[in-house]
């Protein structure tokens, strides 16, 4: 790189990321993540150091692992304290806490979970890029050009949903929208769709797994076998079931739910747990599926 650029974009950026993390070796991975982003490094601290309040900065980067004490409360802290400064933030998080970051985390944070380095490295570009879009002073960027500009990974997602969703009704989220009547609801059995997802994993025993890589397709499998069973799914158990890295889950989850085919509730019974299901329309969408997939076997 020229030396002379590489000075002047470090010394446009100094200052513009204040780092907060569990340790000194967080704090090490989060200062790589950053300088290979040749993004300028501002206050550092430590997580039992750091008071939300204090915070003066434009953006802020997590690197949070495990064994947090009260996720909750401290996340909320951070969320309040982000949205008070008007301050955009990446956290880079152990997978424990992907529960309490989608359910306390606001829009103003880019969510990690267990990154490489190539994803830290995304997250600072897609960070910069939001600062210098002026974000932060005005309000949130719309989630579709946040994504596009993370990956070439997020334009295959809008694709492949724009494929899926062709032809059929606007799937846009509806809250608490009930589902289909089971009148013309085509019967599908638990059984049917187990061994639907244990071919899927067969695959994974003679190719490579990333040939196949379809988490689209394995989160929806996952809630249908779920809603038959009547199984509620929190979020880190569908990051888990879409079998890819859980930062990709994670963003085709919220793309998915951003479309309208999935459905985020906040658990009855402790809403601070978020859990995911199927939106009525992709629930009959697959119900059809596979009863059509059915004839087509037996024919």
């Amino acid at each position: 790189m020229n030396e002379h650029f590489k000075t002047s974009q470090e010394a446009r950026l100094e200052g513009a990321v204040s780092i907060v993390a569990s340790d000194e070796a967080a704090i090490g991975r989060a200062r790589e993540g950053l300088r290979l982003a040749c993004i300028g490094v501002g206050r550092v601290t430590l997580l039992d150091d750091f008071d939300p309040a204090s915070m003066d900065g434009a953006a802020y980067w997590f690197e949070l692992g495990e064994g947090m004490r009260d996720p909750y409360e401290r996340l909320c802290a951070i969320d309040e304290a982000l949205a008070d400064a008007r301050a955009l933030a990446v956290a880079s998080i152990h997978p424990e806490l992907i529960d309490p970051a989608v359910y306390v985390l606001s829009e103003r944070t880019e969510l990690l979970i267990d990154p490489e380095a190539s994803d830290r490295l995304a997250g600072a570009v897609a960070l910069q890029r939001r600062i210098d879009s002026g974000v932060g002073d005005g309000g949130a960027m719309s989630d579709e050009k946040r994504l596009r500009e993370l990956s070439d990974e997020v334009a295959r997602i809008a694709d492949a949903l724009a494929r899926m969703t062709a032809g059929q009704s606007d799937f846009k989220a509806r809250g608490a929208t009930p589902r289909p009547s089971e009148e013309g609801v085509p019967e599908v059995d638990a059984e049917t769709v187990r061994r639907a997802i244990k071919l899927r994993r067969l695959r994974e025993k003679h190719f490579d797994a990333e040939l196949f890589a379809d988490p689209a397709w394995d989160m929806l499998l996952d809630l249908l076998a779920a809603e038959i069973a009547q199984h509620r799914v929190p979020v880190s158990a569908l990051c888990t079931a879409a079998a890819v890295p859980p930062t990709t889950a994670l963003r085709w989850m919220k793309t998915m739910a951003d479309n309208g085919l999935f459905v985020r509730r906040a658990d009855p019974h402790d809403g601070r747990r978020v859990f995911v299901e199927l939106a009525p329309e992709a629930s009959l969408a697959m119900r059809r599926y596979f009863a059509e997939a059915g004839s087509l076997v037996a024919a």
